[in-house]
């Protein structure tokens, strides 16, 4: 059937909403339980009357619409999420280098998307899930910014011979994630001999979770950046001309020029900080839409005198249950690593505790960074696999003695073991515990990144 307009089009999709995928589908799709894409598959059949294909335009060719079904899931907190990145077209790494943005295989097929978000629940079978909104997507202008941004990062890494070096974290909305995960997904690239990964264009997951928050909770998300902004510098460009300033200044003198109230016993400080600085005080981190979009994590870093951060940087804590049971490319140290981008807000002690009783924080800077493709692939997986030996070796705890406690040493990776990261201890006290694979039990270990690797990142960046 050919759909004559667009509110046509729409009209008809808002007559899925509230229904299942059992109820929408005359195909008996939906008994074939392990294919991926049956769901998609049953809306473009079933419901919109189309033949299936794969064809290189949008889906609705003359309105110039391309379909998705996408699923969202509920959070333990009782939030909505995207469950995952939407992915959109594979990239020819040899036919995309000879386009411009406007002429892209991007572009051409998914400028306008017609999404339909139905709720994925682990309880129920495929049959059950229900659509729960039918959403016409439309690039915002700032949006479209920073994805044209976005393009050009990812073809000119195609251009530098790097295609096989390409992260979804190298950029903002618009990523390029792997399709396939085995040798049978390689391809050849234009400029280099080395193959690379299969890849697609997608948006990524927590730029889905921003429409979903936006459209289906009708949450406020602030900008602090314009589309005419956006037309001149790079998101990390207006980032730096919001902090720069402030280079050099304690945090006193920060306080004293913006109004702001500083306070670094607060758990609020760096949110305070943050958000005051880019003019939109008193907004929650979570609530700063580029923020969210581009899932940019934001991490406090402080130097000591000699330049080196006193402390590893933390991040979650291990389910070493979860690690045994898992594969390298669907693990969350990958998929983290790959998928986040660090926004490090930097500061100085530059004298020593004697020189400095009150350790005075000085303001150094800001830094974007994401982990690079080769060290993913590299250091970080050699880790990964040699944890899960050790866990599924059983790890080493070796109970020793001392004057009013007894330390229970491990042989978990250490600092400085590979020079970029380690498993150390993140818990309240030494009671407090969780239970390892083989039945027994092991004070809480964190994943961190070692301070003389945040210390490279911070010297070769800022």
């Amino acid at each position: 059937m050919i759909y004559k307009t667009e509110q046509e089009l729409l009209d008809k999709a808002k007559q899925a909403e509230g229904r299942t995928f059992e109820e929408i589908d005359k195909s008996g799709r939906i008994e074939n339980g392990k294919a991926k894409g049956q769901l998609g598959q049953i809306i473009e059949e079933s419901f919109f009357g189309y033949e299936i294909n794969s064809k290189s335009e949008a889906d609705f060719t003359n309105l110039g619409i391309e379909l998705k079904v996408t699923p969202i899931k509920k959070n333990k907190n009782g939030t909505l999420s995207s469950k995952e990145r939407l992915v959109l077209n594979i990239i020819n790494y040899h036919k995309e280098v000879l386009e411009s943005f406007e002429t892209s295989s991007f572009w051409r097929k998914n400028k306008t998307t017609l999404i339909l978000f139905y709720e994925w629940i682990p309880e129920l079978v495929r049959g059950d899930y229900k659509v729960i909104k039918s959403y016409l997507h439309k690039y915002p202008e700032e949006d479209l910014e920073i994805i044209r941004q976005d393009w050009e990062v990812i073809v000119r890494k195609i251009k530098s011979g790097l295609a096989h070096e390409i992260s979804e974290a190298d950029t903002n909305y618009l990523a390029a994630c792997t399709k396939g995960a085995n040798r049978n997904s390689l391809r050849t690239q234009p400029y280099s001999d080395q193959m690379a990964m299969q890849r697609a264009y997608s948006l990524k997951q927590s730029y889905m979770t921003a429409i979903v928050r936006k459209e289906i909770k009708q949450e406020d998300l602030i900008r602090f950046t314009s589309s005419k902004e956006l037309k001149k510098k790079s998101l990390f460009q207006l980032l730096l001309d919001k902090f720069d300033p402030y280079k050099g200044f304690t945090l006193e003198q920060i306080a004293s020029r913006t109004g702001l109230e500083v306070n670094t016993k607060s758990k609020h400080f760096l949110q305070e900080l943050v958000s005051g600085l880019l003019g939109i005080r008193g907004t929650k981190l979570d609530q700063i839409e580029e923020f969210a979009k581009a899932n940019i994590e934001i991490k406090t870093v402080r130097l000591e005198p000699d330049s080196f951060p006193k402390e590893h940087m933390s991040f979650k804590n291990i389910d070493f249950t979860e690690w045994l049971k898992e594969e390298w490319n669907e693990s969350w140290l990958k998929n983290h690593f790959e998928e986040t981008k660090f926004l490090f807000v930097v500061f100085h002690y530059k004298e020593s505790k004697n020189e400095n009783p009150d350790r005075q924080l000085y303001f150094s800077g800001i830094t974007l960074w994401n982990m690079p493709m080769y060290q993913i692939e590299g250091k970080l997986k050699e880790f990964w696999f040699h944890v899960q030996n050790l866990i599924n070796n059983g790890i080493e705890l070796e109970s020793i003695p001392q004057k009013n406690r007894t330390i229970v040493k491990n042989n978990l990776p250490k600092p400085g073991s590979n020079g970029l990261c380690h498993i150390r201890p993140k818990a309240r006290d030494g009671k407090d515990k969780i239970m390892l694979p083989d039945g027994r039990y092991i004070t809480k270990q964190a994943f961190w990144l070692d301070r003389t690797y945040i210390a490279e990142i911070i010297h070769k960046n800022l």
